[in-house]
């Protein structure tokens, strides 16, 4: 604290100067392109999205990239830009100075452990492979990626330069592989084989699972660009690396991995074996790799992109050493994120077998972020793009937001009710609580 009871994390800090900054295809696009291009993330689009055609998973695909950049980005990005300051600082408007202590700044970093845990749960599908236990590469993994993310951003930095072209060259391969058998794909053969058919689901159900999949990755990426909007030089850098770097990222990976599934099941040949080893239910564009460029090649390409998956858990690790290094900076930073590491690996090991493991945990990550996304969206208008500085102590209309928004949206975990499109409901409900709030006073002094 400083002498006017100031917590430290905005005591001390300083906006990113004009200086230091730069194009943004020089760093925002790129990072979220690195982000975007993560085979988790493509592979959440599998054939039980294709059982009624192409068309609405295309159309799904697109809306889920612009609700991502334009909902949960842009705002933050030009939040980023215009103050020049970290989404902790930015956050103490919404939550309070005391507040933004643990929401968004201690919860960004706990929930990047979780980010951790997919990682490793992702990763880990290639142990088999390797012949090596899965809970020894998720120990290994886990544990490499936790010590680098707290040597910080030059050893993170080191090993992230080309390892996203891996997945970005596995994408065009596959592509060039199938694109020509797409108009041969006739979705019935995802429902036509009783003992392993793909479950018959309407284009609503399809079209809310794909957006509410995109929502739940890209939340804490979303709300992180108030971060990497720090590092831009006006509003046009803000625009166009969400559109490029989000928006179109998500709609070139995940179209491509509609394009390489449709592709597969159109070629008869490639469609006997992938249904001999695979099936039609759930597979995805990793799956179908083997049965299209060899059990050698796609053996080892899989690999490939898991590795290139690792700087991905470095860079997790990083955020969250940051965070408790700004947030607590009294506690020994390499101790708290030993712990967090430790507790991701045991997630990670726990759930590894779990085929649905990777979706529950993205669930619980998005509905933890979706009310603060909703509400900076909300506080952007609110002060007309000027950010006006932190609130005095716990701001209750922030704490308000996110309660509700939460609390709605972890009820379908404990099995209590369905809500459709939760991560993208509990934005909603934190914007509109945030606001109601707002303008009922039930907000703390700005300083």
């Amino acid at each position: 604290m400083s002498e006017n009871n100031t917590p430290s994390y905005i005591a001390n800090a300083k906006p990113n100067p004009m200086e230091n900054r730069a194009p943004w295809y020089k760093n925002t696009a790129p990072a979220y392109a690195g982000i975007l291009l993560w085979f988790v993330f493509w592979t959440m689009i599998n054939s039980n999205s294709l059982v009624n055609g192409i068309v609405v998973p295309i159309v799904a695909v697109i809306v889920g990239a612009l609700v991502c950049h334009f909902f949960f980005y842009l705002t933050a990005g030009l939040f980023g830009m215009k103050t020049g300051l970290p989404l902790a600082v930015i956050g103490s408007s919404i939550f309070g100075e005391k507040g933004g202590i643990i929401m968004p700044g201690l919860l960004m970093g706990v929930l990047q452990f979780g980010w951790v845990a997919v990682n490793c749960i992702g990763a880990s599908q290639v142990a088999p492979m390797l012949n090596v236990p899965a809970w020894v590469f998720i120990l290994a993994w886990g544990g490499l990626a936790t010590f680098i993310g707290l040597k910080g951003i030059k050893y993170v930095a080191g090993i992230s330069t080309y390892l996203p072209l891996v997945p970005l060259a596995a994408l065009i391969i596959l592509l060039s592989v199938t694109v020509g058998h797409v108009g041969d794909f006739d979705p019935k053969v995802l429902t036509s084989l009783p003992a392993k058919a793909a479950p018959a689901v309407d284009n609503c159900t399809i079209f809310m699972g794909i957006v509410t999949a995109f929502v739940a990755f890209f939340a804490t990426a979303g709300a992180a660009g108030v971060d990497f909007g720090t590092a831009s030089r006006n509003t046009k850098d803000v625009h166009l690396a969400g559109l490029v770097g989000v928006a179109f990222m998500m709609i070139f990976t995940c179209v491509a991995a509609i394009v390489i599934i449709a592709g597969a099941y159109g070629n008869p040949d490639v469609a006997q074996k992938i249904i001999a080893t695979k099936g039609v239910a759930g597979v995805s564009a990793t799956d179908v790799m083997n049965a299209l460029l060899g059990d050698s090649f796609g053996k080892w390409l899989f690999v490939a992109l898991a590795l290139a998956a690792f700087p991905s858990a470095c860079f997790s690790s990083l955020i969250a050493a940051n965070s408790f290094k700004a947030m607590l900076p009294n506690i020994n930073s390499t101790v708290s994120v030993t712990l967090g590491g430790a507790a991701a690996i045991a997630l990670a090991i726990s759930m590894q077998s779990n085929a649905g493991a990777i979706a529950e945990v993205l669930t619980i990550i998005g509905v933890s972020f979706g009310p603060i996304c909703g509400a900076i969206f909300v506080e952007y208008f609110l002060c007309k793009g000027n950010w006006g500085g932190p609130r005095k102590g716990m701001n209750p209309a922030g704490w308000l937001a996110w309660a509700i928004g939460f609390g709605v949206g972890i009820l379908p975990t404990f099995g209590i009710c369905e809500i459709p499109m939760t991560p993208v409901v509990t934005f909603a409900i934190g914007a509109v609580v945030y606001f109601v709030a707002m303008k009922a006073g039930l907000k703390s002094e700005q300083k």
